[in-house]
């Protein structure tokens, strides 16, 4: 059973018991897992994102409403409508992402030449007497 841990600030913090978990379920897996496991291929799951990021809201909607809608288009629009609702890009930067890839990132490094040990000085003697 958890317990409630009371914080400073007035509220509380559910905290499980050893070897309990709070998230049995774990964590909720990505759309595209999904669908592979239902059979699709990656080929077909991308051109379905891809076309169904060139449609209006409507025409998104029309998708969702369809009872043939394949369960691929009907998950990608899911996906699509609650980007929208929420506000937030990230389930379609996912599905962007999965199409066309990461964009590009630049690094920018300065590499100065000190010597690895400040400070060290290196002393090495030589015995040419032949011992």
């Amino acid at each position: 059973m958890p317990t409630q841990v009371k914080q400073p600030h007035g509220g509380s913090l559910t905290r499980p018991n050893k070897g309990e978990t709070m998230n049995p379920n774990g964590r909720p897996r990505k759309y595209v897992t999904l669908l592979v496991d239902q059979g699709y291929k990656r080929s077909e799951i991308n051109d379905t994102i891809q076309n169904m990021m060139a449609m209006t809201v409507d025409e998104l909607k029309q998708v969702w409403d369809n009872p043939k809608a394949t369960i691929l288009e009907k998950t990608i629009a899911s996906a699509m409508r609650k980007s929208i609702e929420k506000g937030t890009l990230y389930s379609l930067e996912t599905l962007l992402s999965r199409v066309y890839g990461l964009p590009k990132q630049e690094l920018a490094a300065s590499i100065s030449p000190q010597p690895i040990w400040q400070g060290v000085k290196l002393q090495v003697e030589t015995d040419n007497s032949g011992n």
